[in-house]
């Protein structure tokens, strides 16, 4: 099955999270916390810790989420991961994963993967390809 929607990032934080042991590299390592809102065939709210290596325009995220809404009227939770690289005007190593056994309600047993693009106007666009056990 195949959904699509947009979200909004409601909030992002900082979180302080030294390194143990401190190391400092080129890029600054960082840990924060995103909640978003989605709407379209993906209804609902997610919480994320999301970390990144990133400076200027160069950097890569590693984001972990816990989803709660519906997708196409299936209502329950899950959790999915996403990653991606950036060189400053381009997106690349791309990962987008469900994590199989985090479904919950209507949800439980879904997996598959899916995508995050952002449009040229700013729009966030989340598609989900996933399967119900």
């Amino acid at each position: 099955m195949q959904t699509s929607g947009t979200f909004e990032v409601t909030l992002f934080e900082a979180v302080d999270v030294p390194l143990a042991p401190p190391v400092e590299t080129a890029l600054p390592i960082g840990v924060a916390r995103m909640t978003k809102t989605y709407a379209g065939g993906v209804t609902g709210h997610s919480a994320t810790v999301f970390t990144s290596a990133y400076g200027g325009e160069v950097g890569t995220y590693v984001a972990l989420e816990a989803f709660e809404g519906t997708l196409d009227g299936r209502s329950g939770t899950f959790a999915y991961v996403h990653s991606a690289s950036t060189g400053g005007t381009d997106r690349s190593d791309t990962f987008f994963r469900i994590v199989a056994g985090s479904g919950t309600g209507d949800l439980t047993g879904i997996h598959g993967g899916g995508s995050l693009t952002v449009d040229d106007d700013g729009t966030h666009l989340v598609d989900f390809d996933y399967e119900l056990n």
